[in-house]
């Protein structure tokens, strides 16, 4: 789709590296004029990309962020919603604060971040789309990060009602990705020799990349899809083979 954005003003939360870098650098080289945000400067040149400070946690810092943004650019086209996560938890002993944490983060602050856009897409003529990174963590059980796979699933529940809600100015859609090699891939698949043993449970035969994720954020806030809306994208290769076919060839 290179060139299809030329002229959009897209916003990436949490696209200073990972997924959401990916995310941004797929739509500034469509021609869009990108905006990214985190808590911290980042500690690498984004190049072309242009960086917002906000803990999108905090309604007031949300509602800063998004006026210096339509400030600088007029307007907001698309919106991605992609900053999350979570370090491992048994959720037994995890405290109630690290649980809200997560929710926060995860479920609350994309809807406080699509709010804050909704505001100014619904006085746009052409309205606008806002896309939701979810998680297959949400789709099944997530054994050691129950709070976060809670709030993805949440958040696909999200982006269908407020897609009924804020329709038909306001697209919204959530991209699922499956197992993704980032920076940070070691801390969940393990040793290179651990992630090698993990891609080969994946029906493609490779764990997915941002530019996988890109390119199905791209497509949802494309013309082309200007009929989805409350769809979700599952990205994932395949998905993950069942325990029970290992299980019953032993």
């Amino acid at each position: 789709m290179s060139g299809s954005f030329a002229g959009a003003r897209v916003l990436v939360t949490g696209g200073t590296r990972g997924i959401g870098r990916g995310i941004a650098h797929a739509f500034e080289q469509a021609g869009a004029t990108v905006f990214v945000c985190g808590r911290k400067p980042p500690t690498e040149p984004l190049g072309a990309l242009r960086f917002l400070q906000a803990d999108i946690r905090d309604a007031d810092q949300v509602t800063a962020m998004m006026e210096r943004l339509v400030s600088e650019a007029g307007g907001i086209d698309v919106v991605v919603n992609n900053a999350g996560g979570s370090p491992p938890a048994d959720a037994a002993t995890a405290s109630a604060r690290f649980s809200a944490a997560i929710i926060a983060l995860n479920l609350t602050a994309p809807l406080l971040v699509s709010q804050a856009a909704n505001a100014v897409m619904q006085k746009q003529e052409k309205g606008g789309s806002i896309i939701n990174i979810c998680s297959v963590s949400g789709l099944r059980p997530s054994p050691g990060t129950a709070a976060y796979g809670a709030a993805k699933a949440g958040l696909l529940n999200l982006t269908q009602s407020l897609a009924v809600e804020w329709a038909p100015k306001v697209r919204l859609n959530a991209v699922t990705p499956g197992l993704i090699a980032t920076e940070l891939s070691d801390m969940h698949y393990g040793s290179p020799e651990a992630q090698a043993r993990v891609a080969a449970t994946v029906p493609a035969g490779r764990l997915g990349l941002p530019a996988d994720i890109a390119a199905a954020v791209l497509f949802l806030a494309s013309a082309e899809a200007s009929y989805v809306s409350g769809a979700n994208l599952v990205v994932h290769g395949g998905g993950e083979k069942p325990a029970f076919l290992d299980a019953a060839a032993s």
